[in-house]
């Protein structure tokens, strides 16, 4: 299978290296500038064509085009690519993009060429050419044509991860989902981490006081529910100390702590309610945590 990727960034740079590392073949590396792709092309580890974004006529005729661009250029590539597109080159190719909260529907005018037209997301977090090993074994959330998902799911197989699918209109739902689970948990950890600073310990200490908390709570959940893997204070229903925290919060200058703090403590009464926690200290904590 040959395969060109519009979008060199840090997941096009990883997809093309990883796959061809499973023995496809990376014909060509597109970027904004001819430049910037070398540099990904060098990065992944590639001998290809690499091409700026003016000169996307130049690209090869492949089985499987990847579109990973942002989600803003991700209309345009499309549009132009189509623009570009001839009837004979057409036959039997498939066009995947790999935004998640965006469905296949954008490729619209890719699809009414002849194109199958799909999308494939990974569920990976992935921060440069180095994180490519992420796409292994992920799980992808893929949609489309036909055509278009059976070759996704051939990929994400060669890549030794599984696929699943969403309805195209809860795409971005999908997406929404995904932000909350990785995102925003490196958001969520970082305001931990500068509520330790404040305490007096060095950012990259705090950093790495917090991590094993993070990964022994990453492993209750691959084992219980999440109510069941919720411990701690809320999961006690422990009055005092959730008061003591809302003070401590008040009088700190990191932004969002003490929002962020509310917000996910009224989340985890539900869970602790779940898990058999005291309904009446579930209700008094309720009220702390109302502004």
């Amino acid at each position: 299978m040959t395969v060109a990727v519009v979008g060199a960034g840090r997941l096009g740079t990883a997809l093309a290296r990883v796959l061809s590392e499973e023995g496809y073949g990376v014909e060509a590396l597109v970027a904004r500038t001819r430049a910037s792709a070398r540099r990904a092309a060098e990065a992944a580890g590639l001998k290809t064509l690499t091409l700026g974004v003016e000169r996307l006529h130049e690209l090869p005729a492949v089985g499987l085009l990847l579109i990973t661009t942002p989600d803003d250029a991700v209309a345009a590539t499309a549009a132009r690519l189509a623009e570009l597109s001839q009837a004979s080159q057409v036959r039997g190719r498939v066009v995947l993009h790999t935004s998640g909260a965006l469905s296949s529907r954008v490729l619209a005018p890719l699809g009414a060429r002849g194109y199958g037209v799909g999308s494939m997301h990974p569920l990976a977090a992935v921060s440069g050419p180095d994180g490519a090993g992420s796409l292994r074994r992920a799980f992808y959330c893929v949609e489309g044509d036909a055509r278009a998902v059976r070759l996704a799911r051939r990929v994400v197989r060669d890549l030794g991860g599984r696929s699943f699918s969403v309805r195209a209109g809860d795409k971005a739902l999908y997406h929404a989902a995904a932000v909350l689970a990785a995102g925003h948990t490196v958001a969520l950890f970082d305001a931990a981490a500068r509520l330790l600073a404040a305490c007096g310990l060095p950012e990259r200490r705090a950093r790495a006081v917090l991590l094993p908390l993070l990964a022994s709570t990453h492993a209750n959940l691959t084992r219980r529910t999440p109510a069941r893997a919720l411990t701690g204070t809320f999961a006690r229903a422990d009055v005092e100390t959730v008061r003591k925290h809302l003070d401590a919060l008040r009088r700190t200058d990191v932004e969002g702590a003490l929002e962020a703090y509310a917000l996910l403590g009224r989340l985890s009464l539900g869970l602790a309610a779940e898990s058999g926690a005291n309904p009446a200290a579930l209700e008094e904590i309720e009220r702390l945590l109302d502004p």
